[in-house]
């Protein structure tokens, strides 16, 4: 078939040259969108008076003809008919013949591929800010039933102080909450409208972009033609977004993955969420935690991908940029499946609360409250530190904990010491005393929960009031 660009061209493109230049096998995916900027498109050029009545009809009957067969996955995209564009153009000439190639009209493929990616991204934006809702839920449910669960804190992966199971993960409720916040933010520059840019320098045509941005919900269209149709960084951003978001959830998954070992067993995962050995029957795998840790690096690696790549690029588009597109969408649908995935892990994953507790009564992670008991008593911290550590010392060369001390073993130690330090020594006590904003106080936990779950109530409701604009 003759390329719908061809008449400058006076031989047909080697087909090796097709095949390694064509982007249809992955830009596809954005078969709807281009569809919905089109429909936008050829409505505004009929408002305008630039295409006729009857011309815009039969454009816009033809377009959901076409949609119709992509959705019931009927439309053939051929590779010689290089990107989405082209084919949907193509089948549009196919079905309604000549009156489709009127369709392009004041735009050319450079601002209608990058209004694609903004109608794709603002979606998946808005879906996974609802996903990491659900995430933070799940989160916000299993801590108001471990409030009453102890756990070990640690640092450097050793025991330190004891805090609320809840407190501990009230912590990934704020590291998604940050993510929810990035997401929310990066909607207003994914929200702005590239169609009208043309090529580089605008178009002849007497196009109304405002019109076109009102048709398709977007808030805003871009001040520069050769910044609208070359701006990637909206791309960056959401991968860089993306990135951190799988950070977090690799934290998570590293810590479900050690809870569960024989050697913690802090934790028990659903079945339905791990899988067995194919030789050694006793065995049950984290394999969703372990394979969304793995995957992180795939969406780092597709991040950098992006940034190398627009790294010494000149105004405005050069073909270098197709190379957006097959990182941005791995990276949604590796997002997607770990997101999906989590909640409902979360929500179904079982704590073994008395595990925890004996975890916290066979270990020193109450010793810095010893400090500030002597520190009230008048001792400087310094000296209190000293203390403690030959305390600790003491216990660990004879077998026994801070609770198995006799006050006569305290006082040798220092004599400040009495009886009141067994009470400052219970866990719950430990717990109860970091009474703090922000501390693992059970007061100060359950406030961290009612302040997340009513922030979860406005996240819900620009979740619904946004994926209306972006229909």
């Amino acid at each position: 078939m003759t390329k719908l660009w061809g008449g400058r061209f006076t031989k047909k493109t080697d087909q090796l040259v097709e095949e390694y230049t064509a982007s249809i096998t992955f830009d596809k995916e954005l078969a709807e969108e281009d569809i919905q900027g089109s429909l936008a498109h050829v409505t505004m050029l009929g408002k305008c008076g630039i295409l006729s009545a009857d011309d815009v009809e039969k454009i816009k009957e033809g377009l959901m003809r076409v949609r119709n067969r992509i959705q019931r996955g009927e439309q053939e995209f051929s590779i010689s008919d290089e990107d989405i564009h082209m084919n949907i153009e193509k089948s549009l000439i196919d079905e309604i013949g000549p009156v489709g190639g009127k369709l392009h009209t004041g735009r050319s493929r450079n601002d209608q591929v990058a209004t694609d990616m903004h109608l794709y991204l603002r979606k998946r934006v808005v879906e996974f800010v609802d996903l990491l809702a659900k995430l933070q839920d799940a989160l916000i449910s299993q801590a108001k039933a471990n409030l009453d669960t102890i756990v070990p804190g640690y640092t450097h992966l050793q025991r330190a102080q004891p805090i609320l199971f809840a407190h501990h993960l009230m912590a990934y409720v704020s590291m998604f909450g940050r993510d929810i916040e990035r997401l929310q933010d990066s909607y207003k520059r994914i929200d702005t409208l590239p169609l009208g840019a043309g090529a580089l320098a605008g178009t002849t045509f007497a196009i109304d972009r405002q019109y076109t941005a009102k048709l398709l919900n977007f808030g805003r269209v871009y001040e520069n033609s050769l910044d609208a149709v070359s701006d990637r960084d909206f791309i960056v951003e959401f991968l860089a977004n993306a990135s951190l978001i799988m950070a977090h959830l690799s934290r998570l998954s590293e810590e479900l993955v050690l809870w569960s070992s024989t050697e913690f067993q802090f934790i028990e995962l659903d079945d339905a969420f791990c899988t067995g050995s194919s030789i050694m029957p006793q065995k049950k795998n984290p394999d969703v935690p372990e394979l969304v840790r793995g995957k992180t690096g795939r969406v780092y690696g597709n991040l950098v991908g992006l940034l190398t790549v627009l790294k010494s690029l000149p105004l405005a588009y050069n073909k270098d940029m197709q190379e957006d597109k097959e990182g941005m969408f791995d990276t949604v649908k590796t997002l997607q499946g770990a997101l999906q995935l989590f909640a409902p892990m979360i929500a179904t994953m079982k704590v073994r609360k008395e595990q925890m507790r004996r975890a916290v009564d066979n270990d020193f992670s109450n010793a810095t409250d010893i400090a500030d008991f002597l520190v009230g008593k008048g001792l400087p911290f310094r000296q209190a530190h000293e203390v403690i550590g030959k305390t600790v010392l003491y216990c660990i060369q004879n077998g026994k904990f801070l609770l198995d001390l006799t006050l006569d073993e305290f006082k040798q130690f220092s004599s400040l010491f009495d009886d009141r330090i067994y009470e400052v020594l219970q866990p719950h006590n430990v717990v109860n005393a970091r009474n703090v904003y922000g501390g693992t106080a059970t007061a100060q936990v359950e406030a961290a929960i009612g302040r997340a779950a009513a922030e979860l109530e406005r996240v819900n409701a620009w979740t619904a009031e946004y994926a209306e604009k972006c229909k």
